[in-house]
């Protein structure tokens, strides 16, 4: 156990740990892009009169799972066939990555073939989800501009 113990401190072995973490960064950066796109669909369609039905829509959209957003996001905005496979694939390897990655890939933790290997895939859904979150801040920002509102502050204030 102690030799276990002294090669996940290993230098390569935190930098699995790292793409780990901008895995799961990167999907809930998506999640939250999705939000946005959501709310701003049940605006521009007029589901949402008040602020206080806002508010009360985004607390509650937040709390959703991945796999919620995903199938409801379907039926409000028209996402082509690339795109809703993108999004069910990288929605499918989220939950993999989340609950069963290190579970599963035990033993491979250990050598370093099998830490590169795990960064890899790590770094490849990274990217795929930084495309996916990318591309629905894109549709964001143009529904924003459509329905004639302010971009959102926190993205302005990100780019400043």
């Amino acid at each position: 156990m102690m030799k276990q113990t002294r090669l996940l401190d290993s230098e390569h072995s935190k930098e699995l740990f790292a793409y780990f973490g901008l895995a799961v960064y990167y999907s809930q950066a998506l999640e939250q892009q999705l939000v946005n796109l959501l709310m701003l669909m049940k605006v521009s369609q007029g589901k949402v009169p008040t602020e206080e039905d806002l508010a009360d829509l985004y607390h509650q959209k937040l709390s959703n799972s991945l796999g919620q957003l995903v199938n409801e996001i379907q039926h409000h905005f028209p996402f082509s066939p690339d795109e809703t496979t993108l999004l069910k694939d990288v929605w499918k390897q989220r939950n993999y990555i989340v609950h069963d990655y290190f579970k599963e890939r035990i033993q491979e933790t250990f050598s370093p073939g099998g830490r590169s290997k795990m960064i890899r895939e790590l770094t490849a859904f990274k990217a795929q989800a930084q495309e996916l979150e990318r591309k629905l801040q894109k549709y964001t920002s143009e529904l924003y501009a459509k329905l004639g509102l302010d971009q959102e502050p926190e993205k302005n204030g990100a780019n400043a």
